[in-house]
């Protein structure tokens, strides 16, 4: 008989199926030769009087399974990297801080910075020096880090890259790994290029270094690798850069953030900007006044205005048609001024004249004007003769 014929049809139940082929077909001499195995068969582990628990788990192994973020040694993990970086100015107890040194506005200019506006302005793949500055000595192994992030709030989730054209071209990109880095730190072979595996944002680190003799700042130099108005990069979206000084593990110890234009013309672009910020702030201005003014026309509509002069007021109850308001007029020149209050003077004296008084010189104002030009001899030529004169020729 086949070993096949002793198995169970398909249709036996597991225990059948145990019961008959894996007790009866098992070779247990294989099993019966195993030593028994217990802590003495292991004598370099000495577990001494307190048994397992010399090994120094902290919880016991037949209970819960413990609460990894409450367990001793995490807090000297390094921070993880938030999803939207802060863009808020911290000094520290360092005093952290940064310096620009191009303010030249000429066409000619590769870079410039605008205390204005808080904004660089700066060619593509041109270096940008930026000087660091502190007050106390940073810890060893300090690092200064820059981070490009988006400044509108619609566009601050997105990660800013360069543009697909200049990360494929040769130009800037010789030997480069770290092609698609907005921001690459210049003159130094320790800069370290690093993309946050949670939320994908782009950094450019390198150790701090002391000032050197005779100086009171670090000098980095910062280059921008695409333009601002490069579609498929930031496509016009305004930019910020953040600049921060951290320990090696992470620990933020200062940092400063100014936004960033990458264009062909630095100094035409921040005349021109700086020549609109003024703009809007003079219109914004007029426009408070003007809501100031409206708002104290419709407060006067609903109540009474004080008046400091309770005499004006007096008389403007009595006669509301009277104008006593005196104004007064500066006048440059003594020929003007005499001019101008004799035609004032002539106004009063016809206000003192009673009307028909006024008509009765005007009618005689009127005559002698008409006798006035009969008599009038011309300027040129013949004198006219009345009729009681005689020619000198007669």
């Amino acid at each position: 008989m086949d070993e096949a014929d002793l198995l169970p049809m398909s249709q036996g139940t597991f225990n059948e199926l145990w019961s008959t082929a894996m007790t009866t077909n098992v070779d247990n001499s294989i099993i019966n030769d195993l030593p028994a195995v217990s802590v003495n068969n292991f004598p370099w582990i000495d577990l001494g009087p307190d048994g397992i628990d010399a090994l120094g788990l902290g919880f016991p192994l037949d209970g819960p399974a413990p609460d990894l973020s409450t367990s001793p040694g995490m807090d000297s993990l390094p921070p993880t990297a938030t999803t939207v970086p802060s863009t808020s100015d911290y000094p520290g107890t360092l005093g952290f801080r940064v310096r620009f040194t191009q303010f030249s506005t000429a066409k000619s200019a590769t870079s410039t910075f605008s205390q204005k506006l808080d904004k660089l302005f700066c060619q593509l793949a041109k270096t940008c020096p930026v000087e660091v500055l502190v007050d106390g000595e940073p810890p060893a192994g300090a690092i200064l880090r820059a981070t490009a992030v988006y400044k509108k709030s619609e566009h601050v989730a997105d990660v800013v890259l360069r543009c697909p054209h200049h990360q494929n071209i040769a130009e800037n990109n010789e030997g480069v790994a770290h092609r698609s880095h907005l921001i690459r730190m210049e003159g130094t072979q320790l800069a370290v290029y690093l993309e946050d595996q949670a939320t994908k944002r782009q950094s450019v680190v390198v150790p701090y270094e002391r000032p050197q003799l005779g100086s009171e700042a670090t000098t980095i130099l910062l280059s921008y690798m695409c333009n601002s108005s490069c579609m498929g990069g930031m496509n016009r979206r305004p930019i910020l850069t953040i600049l921060t000084l951290e320990t090696q593990e992470g620990q933020v110890l200062g940092r400063r953030c100014f936004e960033v234009r990458v264009c062909a013309c630095p100094g035409r672009d921040r005349k021109t900007e700086e020549e609109n910020s003024m703009k809007k702030k003079v219109l914004s201005t007029g426009t408070k006044r003007k809501m100031q003014g409206s708002e104290a026309e419709r407060e006067g509509q609903g109540q009474a205005m004080p008046n400091p002069n309770p005499s004006t007021s007096k008389k403007l109850k009595a006669d509301p048609n009277a104008d006593d308001e005196i104004f007064t007029l500066q006048i440059r020149g003594r020929k003007l001024y005499e001019m101008l209050k004799s035609i004032n003077d002539s106004f009063e004296l016809s206000d003192a004249i009673p009307l028909a008084d006024q008509e009765k010189y005007r009618q005689k104002a009127a005559s002698k004007a008409k006798h006035g030009e009969a008599g009038v001899a011309p300027k040129s030529g013949k004198r006219l003769l009345l009729k009681e004169e005689k020619s000198d020729s007669d």
